[in-house]
């Protein structure tokens, strides 16, 4: 079947495009040359609808400044409100992996802005002498200071959901942790029997690991707010009119409802990565404590007849296509494959960031993708997680009490009241008759049954702080 097309041309000639496409010549030789990912920008609505404010915010700049006309600030910022409301996403096709620095993502957001707008006044797709997509969308801008402006923004609200997500485990984490708080058992170092704890302790220390790395994922965010609208090529401001740069932001951080400021030195922060790096460092920070928390979750419901089997994760499929019965702890291995590549991508990030010359970085089209795409992908395992898992985890509480009753581990609780000779006696006798070192201190009458009782109650052992009334 033939397709209906249109003529357009650029500097290198011309070219047949689609004729329903808003998208033009520009983003059809960007389809040709990255053909790398398979992944279009338009399946990121963050980043999308972060282009269309920024393009918003410079259109009403250049309408207050006198530089674009009434009719036409109309219609373009009316596209770019369509976009932002969800509209039009699946016309930015451009694969996220691109050369150019980003060129082709804003000239597929200047080619769908200038369509929409020539259609909403009358006029056909590519009939640009009417709204152009370079002299007017992109007017007193550069790719340069719009793509990183935007994936800022794409990012900053990305994060958002992602820190979201984190205080839903937490929760997760804390409740389990009251439920567990009474549950005794044996606290472990280097895979040895340590000291008795509960399992709330335990399962509290994930919340507040969660907490701990909230709070410096807040702080990471906040310094990709300041924004470098207005820099243009490299910094210096050329073709952007006097007073652009203030009102620009001010515009910005309206449409967004996010607290942008611009950067005191603009050269500075049209070459500089650093807040990315930042960033993608935090988020590694997540990935790990979030990996190796669900390390702890298969370790301790290994079994259940050979392993540790203290808890139980929820049954949420079968596990093995040969052995009836068996079930595998799912959740937590698609959570650790996530932490693998989070981590990864903190690589990625960094030789990105590190690979940029002179006064511009060509290599934001990856940061962005590694960012976005860590951070997506945290925020559903992180999710799953809660709901899959978490929420469902029971204790195996007799078994946790046993362990700990006949634990070598017990002596050093009972080391206070026995002393250091009697306990190591106690200890190399319970190690080698396999008897319990609580019953042992009982025949050997070295401390009366309710006094030994007491000491063993969790409250003791495990050192907790007394109920809230």
């Amino acid at each position: 079947m033939t397709v209906a097309t249109r003529t357009e041309h650029d500097l290198i000639g011309e070219r047949e495009v689609p004729l329903d496409a808003y998208w033009g010549i520009h983003t059809l030789r960007a389809l040709e040359n990255f053909p790398i990912t398979g992944i279009p920008i338009g399946v990121s609505p963050f980043l999308v609808e972060a282009l269309a404010a920024v393009k918003e915010a410079a259109a009403t700049t250049n309408h207050q400044l006198g530089l674009l006309d009434d009719e036409r600030f109309a219609a373009i910022r009316q596209a770019c409100e369509e976009i932002r409301s969800g509209e039009l996403h699946d016309e930015f096709v451009v694969d996220v992996m691109q050369g150019g620095a980003g060129t082709s993502t804003n000239m597929n957001a200047n080619e769908v802005i200038a369509n929409r707008a020539l259609e909403l006044l009358g006029h056909k797709k590519g009939d640009y002498h009417h709204v152009h997509p370079n002299e007017h969308v992109n007017l007193s801008q550069s790719t340069n200071d719009v793509y990183p402006t935007a994936i800022k923004i794409a990012i900053i609200l990305a994060t958002h959901s992602l820190l979201s997500a984190m205080e839903i485990l937490q929760a997760s984490f804390m409740r389990k942790a009251e439920e567990f708080r009474d549950v005794l058992k044996m606290g472990r170092t280097q895979l040895q029997d340590a000291v008795p704890m509960t399992l709330g302790q335990e399962f509290a220390t994930y919340g507040v690991m969660l907490g701990e790395d909230h709070s410096r994922l807040s702080e990471a965010v906040m310094m990709l707010h300041e924004i470098n609208l207005g820099a243009t090529a490299i910094g210096t401001q050329l073709n952007a009119p006097v007073g652009y740069v203030p009102i620009a932001c001010e515009h910005l951080a309206k449409l967004t409802g996010l607290p942008l400021v611009s950067a005191v030195d603009l050269i500075e922060a049209t070459q500089d990565c650093g807040a990315f790096v930042q960033l993608s460092g935090v988020l590694k920070r997540v990935a790990v404590k979030l990996s190796k928390i669900c390390n702890d979750l298969r370790l301790l419901s290994s079994g259940p007849r050979a392993g540790l089997n203290e808890i139980n994760l929820p049954a949420v499929q079968a596990g093995s296509s040969i052995m009836p019965g068996k079930v595998n702890p799912v959740i937590p291995e698609v959570v650790n494959q996530v932490a693998f590549q989070v981590i990864g991508n903190d690589v990625t990030v960094s030789m990105a960031a590190e690979g940029g010359q002179l006064q511009l970085n060509a290599f934001e089209p990856v940061i962005c993708y590694s960012l976005s795409a860590g951070i997506y992908r945290l925020r559903e395992a992180i999710l799953v997680l809660a709901t899959r898992c978490v929420d469902g985890i029971t204790a195996n509480r007799e078994l946790l009490r046993s362990e700990v009753e006949n634990s070598i581990g017990l002596v050093t609780a009972l080391n206070p009241f026995i002393g250091y000779a009697a306990a190591t006696e106690v200890a190399k006798e319970a190690l080698a008759t396999g008897r319990g070192v609580a019953e042992l201190v009982l025949e050997k009458g070295l401390l009366p049954p309710e006094e030994l009782a007491a000491i063993l109650r969790p409250e003791t052992l495990a050192n907790l702080a007394p109920p809230q009334a």
